[in-house]
């Protein structure tokens, strides 16, 4: 789960991070209201949405006086930006963040992400931000300065001190580096972060360290020990096929093409995916109903995918084990009754029950198109989307 660019601010505050003061506004009159309190002579009005690049976007802008912040702010609510994390669909603006302006001496980047090789968590850094790592690791893959910490230890003093010093940090920035690192990775560790992204941290004219943008992600899994931290999940943000399916228990990930899936067991569904791109055709999505799928739940799968008006053939692949096929055969034909499918169905069944699966099937009396293997499944659900 993604949360904003203000609310990682906040949480990233608590734990000892210094960032700018600002405000969240709803309206331009409010971003207004938020500049005049802050004072100064210069704001940043910054667009809230889930994605880098809202820069180059044109999401950010450095505003001079009260009615440019209010003249912007109101140019960018209900404005879809495009990036290159958004896709061509791009994602809606609907609050606005105004921080105060900084002095920046020198921008760098810092990263705490899962390092699924070394299954550690990575410390990444770069003297060089402002941009995206990305772009960093391919242009200046040289610059960049990895440390791995062991979760049985914790991120150790000296280690901090050693990672400030590869970073190029002059000895009075040391200590304030290590501040901001030894935050940063007890935030990461105490609320089940996946990511935390400073990009850009900055030394401020004064030899100051100040978080000037920042991102955290979170394992979905584990939100339901952080209700904090789901209490933030912002649905306008995401995908939703992939948020009303998330409230239904399935795991679904909206793709580009025509063929949808309801499969169980993600290795199956990757498999599925593949297969259906061998036969020429392209899935519209992954979604794997799990184990134990009750009649119900293969309903609820069947209203998902259908919810993409781009589907038009639907491929079940089930292989039962913890599962049922008469259970998932049984929900295929109520769903395919109940939510009156207009549109070719494959379904694919083997394991438990497979027999009995299959007579259901038979004598529902539907236009169900049945297959004996994956292949076969998958060049029975091409076909049927070019007839």
């Amino acid at each position: 789960m993604d949360i904003h660019e203000y609310q990682a601010k906040e949480i990233l505050a608590r734990f000892g991070v210094p960032v700018p003061r600002g405000g969240l506004a709803y309206s331009p009159e409010q971003a207004a209201f938020h500049a005049r309190e802050l004072g100064g002579k210069a704001w940043v009005v910054k667009a809230q949405i889930h994605s880098g690049g809202r820069g180059e976007a044109g999401g950010v802008k450095l505003c001079r006086d009260e009615h440019e912040v209010r003249d912007y702010a109101a140019s960018l609510f209900g404005r879809t930006l495009v990036t290159k994390q958004t896709g061509a669909q791009g994602k809606c603006v609907y609050r606005v963040y105004v921080e105060e302006a900084g002095d920046i001496a020198q921008e760098m980047y810092l990263g705490f992400v899962l390092d699924r090789k070394s299954e550690r968590i990575m410390i990444v850094g770069c003297a060089e931000g402002g941009m995206s790592i990305e772009e960093l690791a391919e242009e200046k893959p040289e610059a960049l300065v990895r440390m791995i910490v062991d979760p049985a230890v914790g991120l150790a003093e000296f280690q901090a001190r050693e990672f400030a010093f590869e970073m190029g940090l002059a000895p009075g920035q040391v200590a304030k580096m290590c501040t901001v690192l030894r935050a940063c990775y007890r935030a990461y560790r105490d609320l089940d972060a996946t990511m935390v992204e400073i990009n850009p941290l900055v030394i401020t004219g004064t030899g100051d360290l100040v978080a000037l943008d920042a991102k955290m992600s979170f394992d979905t899994n584990a939100l339901f020990r952080r209700p904090q931290v789901a209490e933030l999940r912002d649905k306008s943000q995401e995908d939703a096929r992939e948020s009303a399916a998330g409230d239904s228990g399935l795991a679904y990930v909206g793709l580009d093409g025509d063929i949808g899936c309801m499969i169980n067991g993600a290795g199956l569904a990757m498999a599925t995916m593949d297969m259906i791109k061998l036969a020429g055709g392209a899935p519209a999505n992954f979604l794997d109903i799990g184990g134990g799928a009750s009649p119900e739940r293969v309903v609820r799968a069947f209203r998902t995918v259908l919810g993409d008006a781009g589907v038009k053939v639907m491929l079940v692949n089930i292989f039962a084990g913890i599962n049922r096929c008469d259970w998932v055969a049984e929900g295929v034909v109520r769903a395919m009754r109940e939510v009156e499918v207009k549109l070719p169905v494959v379904v694919r069944l083997a394991g438990t029950n497979v027999e009995e699966g299959k007579r259901i099937l038979e004598t529902s009396g539907l236009p169900i198109i049945t297959a004996d293997t994956l292949a076969d499944a998958a060049q029975k659900a091409v076909a049927a989307r070019a007839a």
